[in-house]
């Protein structure tokens, strides 16, 4: 856990008796992660973040001058990269793009447009001409296979509704030659078969037959392919087991026939969780703690409509506790020692729970949790105004050590 997290604590208390309840994004560490990163990916790569894992705009500012672009999946996320700049590149993805969101995304200079459908490469080919404007894609393809790694959200390798199927590529190539289209042109393909994959060889195993895929459709369809995006899916694990070894993977694929055969293509991953998980802070006062029928209950100022992560994926967040030894009324503190005890939100539903038997020497009402790893789909995906609490503050750490 980073130390200075913990230093906030004592401001925070003097600048309002109300419980505590705040997120802290580590800008500076987010930054590091991402230049070690760099370091090991070889040359012909890219390295684009998905916002869609944490929109904050600080840290979209603080990734900027480092990734090689960003991955958008709405003409929300679009947006909110355009305000931060006019002109990094774009990838655009998501399976049910409108035609506003297709034409503003035109109009915004996007790099890239993930293709999912055949009726959706028709619309881009019509309003590409329509405002005559030159537009490059990615046909994004499900792959007919039952090799790929197995986790806990699989996106193709199986029916899905993300990408195009492998067998309509030829028909998908054959809408690009059409006569009348002369201002869409493919520029390569674009894969994310899975999420959270936590094991780097089986990863790299899975590019490489992306390449090989790409290799014979570029012989077979007479194609320039400039571009493969092998997407993302790094995984980060939250029970204190080893995450994905970036650099493990980097170095398998540096290695393979399949990557030094690639010539002037370029290779994107796009990851999301993996650069920001780990760099996120959900701190949270304990309001009470009961008993029920023999199980420990701790209440926190907070809950899953703060962060959804851990009910949404059924796991057990990591958190830690910071004792807070003063104790402002005149009645007894209740407390738990050498107990199991369940940590619970604020929300009138069983559902609202951010650890399940949590096994602690000794916690108060009036302690601090501080919830690890809360720098991905956690502030995100929570249904932030369910029942109207107020929401938690944002603070942010940066090199120079400002919050």
């Amino acid at each position: 856990m980073n130390e200075r997290v913990k230093e906030l604590i004592p401001e925070w208390r003097e600048r309002s008796r109300e419980p505590i309840c705040a997120y802290v994004y580590d800008l500076g560490s987010i930054q590091k992660h991402v230049r070690e990163m760099l370091q090991s990916m070889p040359a012909r790569t890219g390295l684009f973040y998905a916002i869609k894992a944490n929109p904050d705009k600080r840290i979209i500012e603080a990734l900027l001058p480092l990734v090689k672009g960003f991955e958008v999946a709405s003409i929300g996320e679009l947006l909110k990269i355009r305000e931060v700049s006019e002109s990094v590149p774009i990838l655009f993805g998501g399976p049910g793009k409108k035609d506003d969101e297709l034409e503003k995304a035109i109009r915004n200079h996007v790099t890239y447009i993930h293709v999912e459908s055949l009726l959706e490469l028709r619309k881009i080919i019509w309003l590409a001409k329509e405002w005559n404007h030159p537009t490059q894609i990615l046909l994004r393809i499900n792959l007919r296979t039952n090799t790929l790694p197995q986790t806990k959200i699989a996106m193709g390798g199986r029916p899905s509704p993300f990408g195009l199927d492998e067998i309509l590529i030829e028909e998908a190539i054959s809408i690009l030659k059409e006569s009348n289209n002369t201002h869409v042109r493919i520029c390569g393909f674009h894969f994310h078969s899975l999420s959270n994959n936590l094991q780097a060889d089986l990863h790299a195993d899975m590019v490489r037959l992306y390449l090989q895929k790409v290799k014979e459709w570029k012989l077979r369809y007479e194609l320039d392919v400039s571009v493969i995006n092998a997407g993302g899916g790094f995984g980060v694990t939250y029970d204190g087991e080893p995450g994905f070894d970036w650099s493990r993977f980097t170095s398998l694929l540096a290695q393979s026939e399949e990557f030094r055969s690639l010539e002037n293509t370029e290779l994107f991953f796009e990851p999301g969780r993996f650069i920001v998980a780990d760099h996120g802070y959900y701190v949270a006062e304990v309001i009470d703690i009961k008993r029920s029928q023999d199980q420990s209950f701790a209440v926190i100022r907070g809950g899953t409509h703060h962060n959804r992560l851990p009910a949404s994926w059924g796991h057990n967040h990591p958190f830690r506790v910071v004792p807070i030894d003063e104790w402002a009324y005149p009645f007894p503190r209740p407390e738990v020692e050498g107990s199991k005890v369940t940590i619970v939100g604020e929300l009138c539903t069983p559902k609202d729970r951010l650890h399940t038997d949590a096994e602690l020497r000794r916690l108060r009402a009036g302690d601090i949790l501080i919830f690890e790893k809360s720098g991905a789909y956690c502030w995100t995906i929570s249904h932030h105004d369910f029942l109207g609490h107020p929401h938690p503050e944002f603070y942010y750490l940066t090199e120079q050590g400002e919050a």
